[in-house]
């Protein structure tokens, strides 16, 4: 089973009467989303299972990154998937289906890094990850033959960790 956690690309600030959830993309953030899209299809990443946060910012980042990861998958957007708690997500992820070998969530920190962070215990990048997961960040996660019930319990391998800046020049 495979994993790909995308934080949302940095959102605006400009307009500080909307609430949280109605935040847009800053323009930096477009950028950085256009980029990971890019690298997206560049590397053939294409979940079978896509599931988004409700937040503006999130639906912005997966709309910008959609068209990077083929045409084969099911998207599900999730006002529950709002939410700074890893143990949301992770209960989430223990419903989705065993038929189905990959799924990318599109998401929030603190939640997302607290989530990588507890599934995934050996990799190369694993310290980097800790250090700093900043928006537009994306993290494949690698699991053992099981069961989407069982990630909490079965550690994975972080296969790889990119971030905006690693893909300026490309």
């Amino acid at each position: 089973m495979r994993l790909w956690l995308l934080r949302h690309a940095k959102s605006s600030w400009d307009d500080t009467g909307l609430p949280d959830e109605a935040r847009p993309l800053a323009p930096r953030g477009r950028e950085a989303a256009d980029r990971m899209r890019d690298y997206l299809a560049a590397e053939g990443i294409g979940p079978q299972l896509v599931l988004c946060s409700s937040a503006m910012r999130a639906r912005e980042t997966l709309g910008r990154v959609l068209p990077g990861l083929g045409g084969n998958l099911q998207v599900l957007v999730e006002p529950g998937l709002y939410t700074f708690d890893a143990d949301v997500l992770l209960d989430r992820l223990s419903h989705v289906p065993d038929d189905v070998a990959s799924t990318m969530l599109v998401g929030h920190n603190p939640a997302i890094e607290q989530l990588a962070m507890r599934i995934a215990d050996r990799g190369d990048r694993l310290p980097d990850l800790s250090e700093k997961y900043p928006t537009a960040g994306l993290a494949e996660i690698e699991f053992p033959a099981g069961t989407w019930n069982s990630i909490g319990a079965d550690p994975g391998a972080l296969k790889r960790f990119v971030v905006p800046r690693d893909l300026a020049d490309t």
